[in-house]
């Protein structure tokens, strides 16, 4: 997605607002899904003359951006594909698929992996078995399943709200990705031993669940009788005559020559090997950009290609349909495709992102345009993709619909001043620490233009954004927008961004990154001062008992043993988990039943450092009962509420609790 949309919701993906934008699941196709809003329809000013869009311009395009991205970003290698009206007009591959033996992409055989564009071929196996009648949409999902989603909310889970990512499921982290082929469970176990909790009611807030999207993958799997990988290889990738292309988790033997390999942060290191993605149907496919031309062909050919159909032509329309946004002026989620609007252009796609691997598929059914990127390295990641859609739509298509910033703006754009998290996080385990850091702030000056804290452009500048109209805002010079959410009482409860999977949501005041971070460093101070106190006293014991000990001042007492004790805990602690993530940075994967055995011994110390915090805070309290001097009773009261708030905070934050849900 968009830079900007990036930065925003970090991590790391629609709530009832007014009734004005009633956020209802579309049941019905529009006769034009693809059709701007009418409130998009705008005069343009005289556009820039567009290139002509050929295989000669496109060479000289991908050419100049291509090579200059992948030294700047270090970047392996990328697989470039566009066509229009049925034709290739490029189909290249750029740098190397494996940096040791220098071979090169080839976009024909060179398979990548595609991560999240896997969402994409689960949707379509899912309307598949609905055109045969043997799934509905609007069904509780539990009458399909052989296990039970835990209720919630009074209100099932359906097809639907999977499909739009309203399902309500925080962040599931737990071995989404693995090396080791050993260690590899099947979709079942995964998701019975990974269920999330589901912090929002259905259909009502969007939170991009991989979790969601695996559950229907297992639902296509139960239904059919077949296995997902060889479910959509029969009726999807066979019949298009993608043969390059696999759901099984490290390939299949006529296909394990083919993959690139994938580099993490620095390309002169070895390749981080084959991410096995958890749960497939969520993350697992592999794919060239030949095969994924085809199957982006059929898609603009109504379902159909080489006489061969996939879906039929109302339920592709069906597909297509706006589901869910919090506003008409914002690109919308259809049913699992996810609109990504630039100038006139309404592409339709998917993003997918593993740790090396990133990759960008849209159609642009107006146009008949396929596009599709995939880079097989970390830098991949932020700029390059933007950048590609941005720069592309701008050169074949140029005119961005012209806007008219306001200018008396409403005062109660102020309303959105704030601090939010992103709705895609986790609320009940031990990673809602994360959310903690991902926190962004906004503010609204006088002339209603919105800034957030840590978004910038991709020249690297601070994004300002203007308003064009009640609780929307323009970035300037941009198309990127933001639409302020309100709630039966007028006050701004979330942001919604240009990709509509996941919003923006207002922190509560005890959970603000502002206080909360000022409120950890101050607890962490003045247990280092009694550190270093505690240091410098057992130092003159051992090596200066020749000189005469200075009596201590009446009506003063030294810090017992607990709160000493606490905090010599507490520092060391979090002092080496801060050093511990700090080192290994982006060296980290994503946590695994390894992480337990850890995650137990951080469970033990930090019960030990709140049991010892609670004798120190009972002795802050006792001080103030005795007969010492005022500054003695700050003392111990400064050292009690240092250690009551790391208390809260590691029970608050999850620090302490399971291990086998994380």
């Amino acid at each position: 997605m968009r830079k900007l949309a990036s930065a925003l919701l970090v991590v790391a993906p629609v709530f009832t607002v007014a009734a004005t934008f009633a956020q209802v699941p579309v049941a019905k196709p529009t006769a034009n899904p693809m059709a701007q809003p009418a409130a998009m329809k705008t005069e343009t000013s005289a556009p820039t003359p567009a290139h002509l869009l050929d295989q000669a311009d496109l060479t000289a395009f991908f050419d100049g951006i291509l090579p200059l991205q992948l030294e700047r970003s270090d970047i392996a290698g990328a697989s470039v594909l566009v066509m229009k009206d049925g034709n290739i007009l490029l189909q290249k591959g750029y740098g190397y698929a494996d940096v040791k033996s220098k071979k090169p992409v080839d976009p024909a055989s060179t398979i990548f992996r595609l991560a999240s564009i896997s969402k994409l071929f689960t949707w379509v196996s899912v309307m598949q078995l609905e055109e045969q009648g043997k799934l509905n949409l609007d069904t509780d999902v539990n009458q399909y399943l052989d296990f039970k989603i835990r209720p919630a909310f009074n209100k099932p889970i359906t097809l639907r709200y999977l499909m739009t990512h309203t399902a309500g499921f925080e962040e599931t982290a737990n071995d989404i990705i693995i090396i080791d082929p050993k260690q590899a469970v099947s979709l079942r176990d995964y998701l019975i031993a990974n269920q999330p909790m589901r912090i929002f009611p259905p259909g009502e807030i969007p939170a991009y669940s991989n979790y969601g999207v695996g559950l229907a993958s297992y639902i296509v799997q139960r239904t059919s009788g077949e296995p997902f990988e060889q479910y959509v290889q029969e009726h999807i990738f066979a019949p298009l005559g993608m043969t390059h292309s696999s759901f099984y988790q490290p390939l299949q033997k006529s296909l394990v020559q083919l993959p690139s390999d994938g580099y993490r942060s620095n390309t002169t290191k070895p390749p981080i090997g084959f991410e096995i993605f958890n749960p497939v149907g969520a993350g697992g496919i592999s794919s060239s950009a030949a095969d994924m031309g085809r199957f982006g062909q059929a898609l603009l050919n109504g379902g159909e290609l080489d006489g061969k159909r996939i879906l039929k032509p109302e339920t592709l329309a069906q597909m297509w349909t706006p589901q869910f946004r919090a506003s008409d002026q914002l690109p919308p989620i259809c049913m699992g495709f996810y609109q990504d609007w630039r100038n006139h252009l309404r592409w339709i796609g998917h993003e997918g992102d593993l740790i090396a691997f990133h990759s960008l598929f849209f159609v642009e059914p107006t146009q008949k345009l396929v596009l599709f990127v995939s880079y097989n390295s970390a830098g991949g990641g932020s700029e390059p993709r933007p950048e590609i859609i941005n720069f592309f739509s701008d050169r074949y298509f140029p005119g961005a619909p012209e806007v008219q910033y306001l200018k008396n703006p409403s005062k109660d754009l102020k309303d959105a001043q704030g601090t939010y998290e992103a709705t895609r996080r986790d609320d009940t385990t031990k990673l809602k620490l994360s959310s903690l850091f991902g926190q962004r702030t906004v503010s609204v000056d006088k002339n209603g233009v919105l800034k957030v804290d840590g978004a910038k452009d991709l020249r690297g500048h601070p994004v300002k954004c203007k308003p064009i109209g009640k609780d929307l805002w323009q970035a300037e010079d941009e198309q990127n927008r933001i639409f302020a959410i309100r709630d039966a009482d007028n006050k701004v409860v979330r942001l919604a961004v240009d990709f509509p999977g996941v919003q923006l949501q207002r922190v509560p005041w005890y959970e603000n990154q502002s206080w909360v971070m000022i409120a950890l460093g101050s607890s962490i101070g003045i247990l280092v001062l009694v550190i270093l106190a505690s240091i410098v006293r057992t130092w003159r014991r051992l090596f200066q008992r020749r000189r005469p000990r200075p009596e201590p001042q009446p009506g003063t007492i030294w810090l017992t043993a607990a709160p000493r004790t606490a905090a010599f805990l507490w520092v060391l602690f979090l002092g080496t988990i801060f050093v511990y993530f700090a080192v290994k940075g982006d060296d980290l994967l994503p946590p695994t039943p390894q992480w337990f055995k850890w995650f137990v011994l951080e469970n033990f110390v930090t019960m030990v450092a709140i049991v010892i915090s609670t004798i120190a805070v009972i002795a802050g309290i006792d001080a103030w009962g005795r007969n010492v001097r005022v500054i003695t009773k700050l003392k111990f009261t400064f050292v009690a509420l240092a250690c009551a708030f790391l208390s809260w905070f590691a029970i608050h934050w999850h620090i302490i609790g399971p291990t086998n849900r994380i």
